[in-house]
This record gives C-alpha cells, sequence and structure tokens, in this order.
C-alpha cells in the first residue's frame, strides 16, 4: 500500500473516498480502491467510522455513475464513436460497448466489480445506448454494494495482510478483480483458520 494513500486518507478523510469514488467512475485514475481498503484498516483501528466509510464510498461511486450516464446521453453515439478512436481506451470501450449492447443491466451490475475497469466506460455506453434509466440504475446500485462491500471489508478484516491484498489489486488493475480477490480472501480465510487450528493444538 503506497504510503501517500495512507497519508492522503488521514490527512482528509472522508472526503477523500467520496472524490475518488466519484470521480473512478468517471475513468480519472485515481486509488479509489486501495482508499476503501485502507479505510476499513483505519476502521478496523478505531480511528475511523466504519458505517461512515461505506455510505461515503458508496454514495460517491453512485453519484459518479449517474453523472457518467448523463454525460452519454447528452454527448450520444458521437462521443462513443470519438472514444473508440482513441488508442488507449478504444478497446475497454469497445468491450464495454458490446457488453451493454448484449446485456443491458446485467452488464452495468458486472461492471461495478467484476470487471471494474470497463465501469465508467459501461456508464457512457449506456446513456449513451438509450438503456433506461431505471434499469442503469438497478444494475449500479447493486453493483456498487459489491464493490465498496468486498474493499472496505477486505481492509477492515485483513488489515494485516492489506499490503499483499493491494499488491494483488494493482497486479491485476482491475481486471476481472472481483473473482481474483474472492479467491485470495478465500485462501486467507484458509490460512488463518489453519493458524488458529495449530495455535489450539
Amino acid at each position: 500500500m503506497s504510503p501517500d494513500v495512507v497519508q492522503l486518507l488521514a490527512d482528509y478523510g472522508l472526503w477523500a473516498i467520496a472524490i475518488a469514488t466519484f470521480t473512478s467512475c468517471l475513468a480519472a485514475p485515481v486509488p479509489s480502491t486501495f482508499l476503501m481498503l485502507a479505510g476499513g484498516a483505519f476502521a478496523a483501528a478505531g480511528d475511523m467510522s466504519l458505517t461512515a466509510i461505506c455510505v461515503t464510498a458508496y454514495l460517491g461511486a453512485l453519484l459518479g455513475d449517474q453523472v457518467g450516464y448523463f454525460i452519454g446521453r447528452r454527448g450520444g453515439s458521437g462521443l462513443v464513436a470519438r472514444l473508440r478512436a482513441r488508442p488507449k481506451i478504444g478497446r475497454s470501450v469497445g468491450r464495454a460497448q458490446d457488453a451493454v449492447a448484449r446485456w443491458g443491466a446485467i452488464a452495468v451490475f458486472l461492471s461495478r466489480w467484476l470487471v471494474a475497469p470497463l465501469g465508467p466506460y459501461a456508464n457512457l455506453i449506456a446513456g449513451a445506448g438509450g438503456l433506461a434509466r431505471a434499469k442503469f440504475t438497478l444494475g449500479s446500485v447493486s453493483g456498487e454494494v459489491i464493490w465498496v462491500g468486498m474493499y472496505v471489508s477486505l481492509g477492515y478484516f485483513f488489515s494485516a495482510e492489506i499490503a499483499e491484498i493491494a499488491e494483488l489489486a494493482q497486479e491485476f488493475g482491475g481486471l476481472v478483480a472481483g473473482g481474483v480477490v474472492a479467491a485470495f480472501l478465500g485462501w486467507l480465510l484458509f490460512r488463518r483458520r489453519a493458524a488458529e487450528r495449530a495455535a489450539a493444538e
């Protein structure tokens, strides 16, 4: 975990988490995942409120999703075409466009946490493609629960291993991060239980 991320949270508290989750849903390169992990660890140490961290991160993400959807609705297909033409993000935009066209709200739901790098582009494409706002919002509110809950909980319950979790998240860059982190969480639980049994014996 970068010391800068920890210092950012120590200096700005909930504002850092709110701004990070909001802007990350608009494709800004901010360490939102790391801040949620650190926030969970701070809560475990009694330095911050776990409920406040979860609510703040969740509301920031929901607002970011809605703003992205609105930008897509205003920009239309022309905005999507310009994004697809950009070398660095064109492939991700194309994948998000295909997913939203095929799966609709389910694609929005999965792009919140399972394939998080596609999330910001799914917001824009859902708006530009005319996905009903109610369906988009359903995918958003349900998916963000998993995204926020997963990373804040990992930081809270496994604060001792937070550096390993942060390194894993950085290595995979959010790509299918939900499945990877879930598997890693299972491994941590297995290791901890094995250690407790060994100590009891």
